[in-house]
C-alpha cells in the first residue's frame, strides 16, 4: 500500500513541472493570438501600405512567407501572422493560401539546420549524411506542397465556396480570447503598435517553444516500443504523423519521436516516409485553431483547402507509393553523395524564395 502511494506521489511531483509549463505555453499562446489581432487590427493602415507596396503580387507573397519561414525557423508563426493579417483584410484569400503554402516549403529548415550545426560540431559524418534527414523532409515537403500550391491557386474560389459552408457553421460558444482584451488592449496602448506586434510574435514563437521543450521531457520510449513496428504499413505511419503532429502541434517532437529509431535502422527510409508526409498535414492543426480563436470562418476555409488539397496528392502518392519512393530514393542519394547536386539544391532553396520576392509575379 505503502509502495502504490509512494510510486503515486513520485509520479505526481515528476508530472507537476510537465504539466504546468504546458498551462503556460497554452495561456502564451492565447495571450499572443489575440496580442497578434488586436496590434494588425490597430496596424491595418500602415502594415497594408508596406505589403500593397512590396507583397503586392502572389509569387511575392509565397516568396515572403518563404524567406520568414526560414528566418524564424517555425512555420507555424509565419502561418499565424497570415491568418492574423488576412483578418484585418490586409491579405486577400488567394496571398493568404500562397502565405500558408509557404510557411510549409520553409519549414524543414530547421531540420536542415540542426544537421549541418551537427556536422560542423562534430564531423562524424559527411555533409551530405549529417543533412540527409534534412535533405529527405525539404523532398517530401516539396513533392507535396509544390502541386498543392499551384492546383489549390487554381481551384481556390471553388474551394472556398466549397469549405466555406463548413467553416460557417464552426462557432465557438464562448470566447477565450476575450479575457485577453483587457492585457493586449494596455500592451498597445503603452508600447505602441509596432513594437506590440514584434512582441506577439515573439510571444507566439516563445509559447510553441516552451510546449516543445515540455515535450522533449515526456519519456517517449513507450511511444516508440508500442508503435514503431506499425510503421511496416504505410497508412498507418501516414495516419500516425497525422495524428501524433496534429494533437501535439509539433512537428519537431513528432519527428523527434522516430529520428532515434530511424538513425538506429529500427525504421527503414521507406517506412519514415509516409509519416513524415502525414507530419505535413497534421501541422496545419494549429493554423485552424488559430483561424477558429480569431473568428475567421473565410480563414479557416482558406486553411483547410490548402490542408484538403495536399491530404489529395498525399493519398495519390501513397496509392503508387513504389514508383514515388523510388524517384525520391535516387534524388536523395544522388544529393547525398554528390556535393556539386547538393550545393546546387541548397543554393536553390534560398534563391527561388528571393526570385519570387523580387519579381512582379
Amino acid at each position: 500500500m505503502d509502495s502504490n502511494v509512494d510510486e503515486i506521489l513520485t509520479r505526481g511531483r515528476e508530472s507537476g513541472p510537465l504539466v504546468a509549463g504546458a498551462l503556460v505555453s497554452l495561456l502564451l499562446f492565447l495571450f499572443a493570438v489575440q496580442l497578434l489581432g488586436a496590434s494588425t487590427a490597430a496596424a491595418a493602415a500602415p502594415l497594408e501600405r508596406v505589403f500593397r507596396r512590396y507583397v503586392a503580387g502572389s509569387g511575392q507573397a509565397l516568396g515572403a512567407s518563404w524567406l520568414a519561414t526560414y528566418v524564424l525557423t517555425n512555420g507555424s508563426v509565419v502561418a499565424a501572422l497570415s491568418v492574423s493579417l488576412f483578418k484585418t483584410g490586409i491579405l486577400t484569400a488567394s496571398q493568404l493560401f500562397l502565405m500558408l503554402a509557404g510557411s510549409r516549403l520553409g519549414g524543414a529548415a530547421i531540420v536542415l539546420l540542426i544537421g549541418m550545426l551537427d556536422y560542423f560540431q562534430k564531423r562524424r559524418y559527411s555533409f551530405g549524411e549529417a543533412t540527409e534527414l534534412g535533405i529527405l523532409t525539404f523532398l517530401l515537403s516539396h513533392s507535396m506542397y509544390v502541386p498543392a500550391t499551384v492546383l489549390g491557386y487554381l481551384l481556390l474560389p471553388r474551394l472556398q465556396t466549397g469549405f466555406g459552408a463548413v467553416s460557417n457553421r464552426i462557432e465557438l460558444s464562448f470566447h477565450p480570447l476575450a479575457a485577453f482584451d483587457p492585457a493586449t488592449g494596455a500592451v498597445v496602448d503603452t508600447v505602441g503598435v509596432g513594437l506590440a506586434l514584434v512582441m506577439a510574435v515573439f510571444v507566439l514563437f516563445g509559447s510553441l517553444t516552451l510546449f516543445d521543450r515540455v515535450l522533449k521531457r515526456i519519456d517517449t520510449e513507450w511511444l516508440r516500443k508500442r508503435f514503431f513496428r506499425r510503421f511496416q504499413h504505410r497508412w498507418t505511419s501516414f495516419g500516425l504523423g497525422i495524428l501524433i503532429t496534429g494533437v501535439t502541434t509539433s512537428v519537431a517532437f513528432s519527428l523527434g519521436v522516430v529520428v532515434p529509431l530511424y538513425n538506429r535502422n529500427y525504421i527503414k527510409r521507406e517506412e519514415i516516409v509516409p509519416y513524415v508526409l502525414g507530419a505535413n498535414i497534421g501541422t496545419f492543426f494549429d493554423t485552424i485553431v488559430i483561424a477558429v480563436l480569431l473568428e475567421s470562418p473565410q480563414g479557416v476555409a482558406i486553411v483547410l483547402s490548402l490542408v484538403a488539397v495536399g491530404t489529395v496528392i498525399t493519398v495519390g502518392t501513397l496509392v503508387r507509393f513504389s514508383t514515388y519512393f523510388q524517384a525520391v530514393e535516387t534524388i536523395q542519394t544522388r544529393l547525398v553523395t554528390d556535393r556539386r547536386y547538393l550545393a546546387g539544391f541548397l543554393i536553390s532553396l534560398i534563391v527561388l524564395p528571393i526570385l519570387l520576392v523580387l519579381l512582379p509575379i
